[in-house]
Order: C-alpha cells, then sequence, then structure tokens
C-alpha cells in the first residue's frame, strides 16, 4: 500500500518538523518506507509551507505526490490551493480555527489552535494535528508517531508535546466513536 500525505500551511507552524516527524514515525518505528519532500515561501514565518510525504509497505519507486490521498490543511490557503488534488476518497483534514470548509467529503475538523492555546503554548498545534491525524488515518501507528514526537522535539519539552499529541488523539478518538465531524 502507498499513501501520498500533504501537509500544508503557513512558515511558523511547525509543517515541515511534522512531516518530518510523521515520515520518521513510518520509516523507523513502523517499519515501512517513507520520502519527505519539502517546500516553503522566501518568507521565514507566514509563507506558504508545504510537507509531502509518502509512505509505502514496497519500496517507493517515485517520491513526489501525484494526488494526495490525505490532506492536512493548517492554513485557508492550504485548503484552497490543495483540497481539489486529494483522490477521490481522499481524507481531508483542517484545524477548524484558521480553516474553513463546506460540502467537502471525508473532512474531519479538529480546533487544534484552540487546545494549543488552552494548553498554553500555540506553537504545539502541529503536535495535537499529529495525534489527531494518528487516529484519524491509521496509516502509522500510536506507537510510533509517539515514539517519534519523543525523539524529534527539544530536550525539556517532551511532556508538553506528548500532552499536545495526546489531547489530539483523544479529540479524534472522540470524533470516530460519535461520528461526528465528518461530512
Amino acid at each position: 500500500m502507498r499513501w501520498e500525505i500533504r501537509l500544508a500551511g503557513f512558515g511558523g507552524q511547525g509543517i515541515i518538523l511534522s512531516g518530518y516527524i510523521l515520515g520518521k514515525a513510518a520509516s523507523l518505528y513502523d517499519k515501512k518506507n517513507a520520502v519527505l519532500t519539502q517546500s516553503y515561501g522566501p518568507e521565514a514565518r507566514g509563507g506558504a509551507c508545504v510537507a509531502d510525504v509518502v509512505i509505502s509497505d514496497e519500496k517507493i519507486d517515485y517520491p513526489k505526490i501525484e494526488s494526495p490521498d490525505v490532506l492536512v490543511a493548517m492554513s485557508q490557503w492550504a485548503y484552497h490551493t490543495y483540497v481539489k488534488s486529494v483522490k477521490n476518497n481522499g481524507i481531508i483534514l483542517i484545524d477548524s480555527d484558521l480553516v474553513k470548509a463546506d460540502g467537502v467529503k471525508n473532512l474531519y475538523s479538529i480546533p487544534a489552535t484552540r487546545i494549543a492555546e488552552e494548553l498554553g503554548k500555540r506553537i504545539v498545534a502541529n503536535i495535537l494535528m499529529l495525534g489527531f491525524f494518528t487516529v484519524i488515518t491509521n496509516i502509522v501507528s500510536y506507537k510510533a508517531m509517539r515514539q517519534s514526537i519523543l525523539s524529534s522535539i527539544p530536550k525539556g519539552t517532551e511532556g508538553f508535546n506528548i500532552r499536545a499529541f495526546e489531547k489530539g488523539y483523544e479529540y479524534g478518538r472522540l470524533i470516530i466513536q460519535k461520528g461526528i465531524g465528518f461530512t
């Protein structure tokens, strides 16, 4: 199986780090193959930012995404730019605090920025989204994603980041159990 995942938003949201963590979770901890490609605008913060991750059980012979199976949109720009490229029956995950979407199939939303602010730091919205991604897509395991986060973040921030991951994961579990947040 081959999964094409596009994470997109703006600089400063940790999009590239999220792609790195996702690819590392798949390759090092779930023993799959993974490739990360990234692009961002010339602005350090606020510019366009994209991390494309290809994950496969088999050898990856082409590392570019043609049509994502999963789109994670952390900004309105990202949503508008990439929503039409998602495969039929693909999954779209949005930060509902920053993205307005309607009439789209297979859409799941989480108020990642708001939950991160409630935790005390907006900067972990990307880690919340990784927790949400993990439970909604089942592409990588909970254990692999948790290990990848712990091995990828600055020392001294482990507890805070894992709390953010857990919040995103639990939010996703509630959505699945209650059948809400899905169009």
